[in-house]
């Protein structure tokens, strides 16, 4: 049978033990935390190969993630307002090519008068048009 002094050492061996255990788990913990923030710091544009606290680095992380929440909703409108130009020029596109197998397109057309150059009109609503052969024209537009 074990004695007094035998339990005692086996409870020495044993609270050693969980005390190198713990400190062991204790370590590793510190070290994860180490790493993350070195891997956080180094997520952050502003923070590239600075040297910062930990209160530093999770500003500056928070900041840049608000910029980029910011930028990204940017991006996202960007997106949506291009969708939206895209239907309509997609609709003007099947309005002209619907105009342009009907008698529509052509009376469109016939609006348009062009006059020669010797012609002149005071009215203002004019462009020049260059023709071929290097001849301009003016084009007058019908409201």
């Amino acid at each position: 049978m074990l004695s007094d002094e035998d339990d005692r050492d086996v409870d020495v061996e044993s609270d050693a033990e969980k005390r190198a255990h713990h400190n062991a788990l204790e370590r590793k913990r510190r070290d994860h935390i180490k790493d993350s923030f070195s891997s956080l710091r180094n997520s952050v544009p502003s923070l590239h190969g600075e040297k910062a606290s930990r209160a530093q680095i999770l500003k500056k992380a928070s900041d840049y993630i608000l910029y980029m929440k910011k930028k990204n909703n940017s991006h996202q409108q960007d997106i949506h307002d291009l969708k939206r130009q895209n239907s309509l020029l997609g609709a003007q596109i099947r309005t002209l090519e619907k105009a342009k197998k009907s008698a529509t397109f052509h009376s469109e057309l016939s609006k348009c008068i062009i006059e020669s150059d010797t012609e002149s009109s005071s009215d203002g609503d004019e462009e020049m048009v260059t023709q071929p052969q290097n001849k301009s024209k003016k084009l007058k537009t019908a409201h």
